[in-house]
């Protein structure tokens, strides 16, 4: 039986971690919050003391982390993953990080001769209680038949991008992608109120043509319209992803004005929507506040 380690029980984490155990694998998780480990250990999950009893039970351990700089903290830090290095395990790191620190870190790890995966998410919580979310992978191809079976039970789509950092970069451009929609779905939306044209009649039509979207088709009629508000993504986590894409477009020198635009808007969003709102509500910059009907 495959022993899988989890650290990062927050909501992704958990899921995953929930998912793998009832697929059949040895699940042991770890988390920085006392009060998120009990609650874990509550629900019948081996749960680790630390980091190194982690890597210790483990031939697979997964990364659900919120940044990059605590990636990178949890890996290379003074009683991080490297600090009790064990030769052939496999570190999946799911979190939306920068190509570069993976790139760095996988360096680190392969010269222990333990491998790194860069497999950023998405299907929110419950893609990840349900093993239907879909990743983006950067890895060598040994390294990622290894861990193709935790893989395929905690996802329901896999595409391998590239090697190390190829799935940072495909997460980035994502969610970059996503923040922008989200605006201009808004604003098409403020054009059907003007013009007098059904919101939902207008979504369908949207949806039958070619200017469909991720966000037309799934985020406005689940979470918008019906100002359910509820994905589990919060405003915190898309500004910080957009964040994210503004430095890594930075360091690459590239002038992207509609980036740079998207950038600004999510930024400026936060004088008036709280990090703790749904990350849906950014529509609510043109649209004004939208309740449940």
């Amino acid at each position: 039986m495959t022993a899988v380690g989890i650290i990062g029980l927050g909501k992704m984490g958990r899921g995953m971690a929930l998912t793998l155990k009832s697929g059949g694998f040895a699940v042991t998780g770890y988390d920085a919050l006392g009060t998120t480990r009990e609650a874990l250990a509550d629900e019948g999950l081996s749960i680790a003391d630390g980091v190194g009893a982690v890597v210790g039970a483990a031939d697979i351990v997964i990364l659900s982390l919120p940044t990059a700089e605590i990636v990178e903290r949890v890996v290379a830090g003074a009683d991080g993953i490297l600090a009790h290095a064990r030769a052939g395990v496999v570190i999946v790191d799911t979190s939306t990080s920068h190509p570069e620190t993976s790139r760095r870190l996988a360096a680190l790890l392969k010269a222990r001769d333990m491998g790194f995966i860069d497999a950023p998410v998405s299907g929110g919580p419950n893609g990840a209680a349900t093993g239907t979310m879909t990743m983006v992978i950067g890895a060598n191809d040994q390294d990622l038949a290894r861990v193709l079976p935790v893989l395929e039970r905690m996802s329901a789509k896999r595409v391998h991008v590239g090697g190390v950092g190829a799935g940072n970069v495909a997460k980035i451009v994502n969610n970059l992608l996503c923040a922008a929609h989200l605006l201009t779905a808004a604003e098409a939306l403020r054009i059907a109120d003007a013009a007098g044209v059904d919101a939902f009649r207008l979504l369908e039509g949207l949806n039958a043509g070619s200017g469909r979207s991720g966000v037309t088709q799934v985020n406005v009629p689940n979470w918008i319209l019906n100002g359910a508000f509820d994905s589990g993504f919060t405003m915190q986590l898309m500004r910080k992803d957009v964040r994210l894409a503004a430095q890594f477009t930075g360091e690459l020198g590239l002038a992207l004005p509609m980036a740079a635009d998207t950038a600004r808007i999510w930024a400026e969003s936060a004088a008036s929507i709280a990090d703790a709102e749904d990350f849906n509500r950014i529509v609510e910059l043109q649209l004004g506040p939208i309740a449940k009907p």
